[in-house]
């Protein structure tokens, strides 16, 4: 400890008389947080943070199975189920996968029919969005039929190429491009998916420039996933997606931007992008975990949903209708399954 003059510390309390200096100029008021008593100018103005957010769910997405979650969804009944469940709870959309009999993500038209087709029909107004990710042969025509077919409201673009976990997950330019004109020409919404902030600009160049995607688009963020923008701390976490966020604006100032409570990272992910102005999409897609610092998993995704709901409660949000998420989402009022069933059915 540094030598302190005590001597003169006492001289200036004398001095003071052992008091603050307190002057109360604007009495009788002390403080007021919208005005000065001065002047009757508005010195503090509402934050501009949308009142309505977007709270999407995402119902199994393609990486976990039950040695991850052993409540993770996995045949189509269970994914509709689901999905169900949380239409029914108050989720503004809804977000879909397959599984094969084996657990793995597949690009089914059969199976996504007999996921989607029964939810349209009790759900009209409700906005859902597919993964369609030719991955294996065969699977590009598959997923031409289920977009030719108009069973989904939108689907994601990745414009990535990164690992996500111990699997290289890449999208060659012109499958970027060409799915991209696909779901413009069949009258779906593109979702440009970008794990980290170099993403952006693969976005940019081969889609925003082009005109592929007109802004404002709709923009899904998946960081804190393993391979995507790491978010191992709160630090990670706040910088990690100002930095993301941040480079969107700079190409759409006015884009749709929604986050994934994804990995670790998890709801309090979530909680930043509510507190932010984002749309958030929950659920056991993304991740198992409830939060970062707990190895808790999540139950269900009525569970997820009802975090979200939390977060919309404690950060003044409102939680968008289907109605008012299609709106946003720049979608027609209700949504018109007019596709052959039994077409993609038969294609397995």
């Amino acid at each position: 400890m540094a030598n302190i003059d005590w001597q003169r510390v006492q001289a200036g309390l004398d001095r003071e008389q052992h008091k603050m200096i307190w002057k109360p100029y604007g009495l009788p008021e002390i403080m007021n947080l919208e005005t000065s008593s001065f002047h009757d100018a508005q010195v503090s103005q509402p934050w501009d943070v949308p009142q309505k957010m977007i709270v999407s769910v995402a119902i199994t997405g393609a990486f976990f199975q039950h040695k991850q979650n052993p409540a993770q969804p996995i045949t189509p009944d269970e994914i509709r189920e689901s999905a169900r469940e949380v239409a029914l709870a108050g989720a503004s959309a809804l977000h879909i996968h397959v599984r094969d009999d084996n657990g793995y993500n597949v690009l089914s038209p059969k199976r996504f029919h007999d996921v989607i087709a029964p939810l349209h029909k009790e759900f009209p107004t409700m906005p859902i969005d597919g993964c369609l990710v030719p991955a294996l042969a065969g699977e590009w025509e598959k997923m031409t039929a289920v977009m030719e077919s108009k069973l989904l409201d939108a689907a994601p673009i990745n414009a990535t190429a990164t690992y996500i976990g111990d699997s290289l997950f890449a999208k060659p330019a012109p499958v970027i491009m060409e799915k991209t004109r696909l779901i413009n020409e069949h009258g779906a919404t593109p979702e440009i998916a970008v794990y980290t902030d170099a993403d952006v600009a693969i976005a940019k160049r081969f889609l925003i420039s082009s005109g592929l995607v007109e802004t404002p688009a709709f923009w899904l963020v998946l960081p804190a996933l393993p391979g995507g923008s790491p978010m191992d701390n709160t630090r990670q976490m706040i910088e990690g997606l100002t930095r993301i966020v941040s480079s969107i604006r700079d190409v759409d100032p006015d884009g749709l931007i929604m986050v994934c409570a994804a990995g670790r990272a998890s709801t309090h992910l979530a909680t930043q992008a509510a507190l932010m102005g984002l749309h958030i999409r929950v659920g056991m897609e993304d991740t198992y975990y409830k939060w970062p610092h707990r190895d808790d998993r999540i139950n269900s995704n009525l569970e997820a949903l009802q975090l979200a709901q939390k977060i919309a409660e404690v950060t003044g949000r409102d939680i968008a209708t289907p109605e008012e998420a299609r709106a946003l989402m720049g979608l027609p009022p209700v949504h018109e399954f007019n596709g052959d069933g039994d077409a993609l059915t038969a294609l397995g």
